[in-house]
């Protein structure tokens, strides 16, 4: 399998110079000059943008102009947004990848710095929990993956995974106003149907990790949902019936991402459960039903463990905690 490509700098260094003369047409030979290509591959490459929906009027003979800021999750439009957090301080676009979660492991392994941001406009086999399929239309989404190098013991990996549920449902709520819940670990749901999905994956040694990749998808402008999802999943566009900028959903994310990492560091892994439980409808007296290998349960939760497992009430009278499996509200 051929190994995707990055987004050639020198694309983002066009985008940020039609973003910065909006109001003129630009003639082709500047640009050329500016971000050193040819006229030709300047003309490829306004092609190639158009493609993804990027409104850009004129042609070779007389210069380019943005009919609309674009909503690409190119660095140079994402990063005056994040502030000076680590994370998302170098970020790494494509167009189109197989799976950020598994370049951004890919990289983690080559050395790559903590707070290192991998984002796609177009999946072609995202990952769910559970080894699912997750279903990434082109630049309607976000789907990006982080890596982080936490100075933790691998028992603090699931605090990881809640902090990101609480990152996520902080960067949908505050640009657009509506209003999520998240199931335990780490689902955004709206209106009861998916809108975020997250997955965690590691390396680690017996008392240290060495790198945690959160991989964070989010349905934003999805127009529709397949068929076999449509009960299940849904897009803030469906839900608001309106456009939303994916620009400002990933720069409040990693926003919120180093906001929230910065209280588990400093403040452990209470805060996070704390947070979690204030914000998350199933984290007490929520009818569940409970999959796991040894098979399907019907529960109550009962609040979260110190560690981030989920304390249920089974029907049979047994009080555990789950801490690995999936749940559904019991309808």
């Amino acid at each position: 399998m051929t190994t995707p490509a990055p987004t050639d700098r020198r694309i983002d260094k066009l985008i940020r110079l039609l973003v910065e003369n909006a109001t003129v047409v630009v003639p082709g030979p500047k640009i050329a000059a500016e971000i050193g290509v040819t006229r030709a591959t300047v003309w490829d490459w306004i092609e190639k943008l158009r493609s993804l929906g990027v409104e850009i009027k004129g042609h070779p003979a007389t210069g380019y102009q943005l009919a609309r800021l674009p909503d690409l999750l190119i660095p140079s439009l994402v990063r005056p947004d994040i502030g000076e957090g680590g994370i998302g301080h170098r970020m790494v676009h494509y167009f189109r990848a197989d799976s950020t979660n598994t370049i951004a492991l890919r990289m983690a392994s080559e050395g790559a710095d903590h707070g290192t941001a991998v984002v796609a406009e177009e999946q072609t086999a995202g990952r769910g929990r559970f080894g699912r399929v997750w279903y990434s239309e082109k630049s309607s989404g976000i789907y990006v993956s982080v890596l982080l190098r936490p100075p933790l013991a691998p028992g603090a990996a699931p605090a990881l995974t809640l902090m990101a549920g609480v990152a996520a449902q902080a960067a949908v709520e505050r640009p657009t106003g509506l209003v999520t819940d998240i199931r335990w670990p780490n689902d955004l749901l709206l209106n009861n149907k998916k809108l975020c999905g997250i997955l965690t994956e590691m390396s680690a040694e017996v008392d240290r990790l060495h790198a945690v990749v959160i991989g964070i998808g989010i349905n934003v402008n999805h127009r529709e949902i397949p068929d076999e999802l449509r009960s299940i999943a849904t897009s803030l566009r469906l839900e608001s019936g309106k456009t939303h900028s994916r620009i400002q959903i990933l720069a409040a994310l990693l926003r919120e991402l180093e906001h929230y990492y910065q209280i588990l560091l400093k403040q452990g892994v209470e805060a996070i459960v704390n947070r979690w439980t204030a914000v998350s409808t199933y984290a007490r007296g929520k009818r569940i039903v409970v999959r796991t290998p040894s098979g399907e349960f019907r529960a109550t939760t009962a609040g979260l463990e110190s560690n981030g497992a989920l304390r249920l009430r089974y029907d049979d009278g047994r009080v555990e905690p789950l801490v690995a499996g999936e749940i559904t509200q019991l309808e």
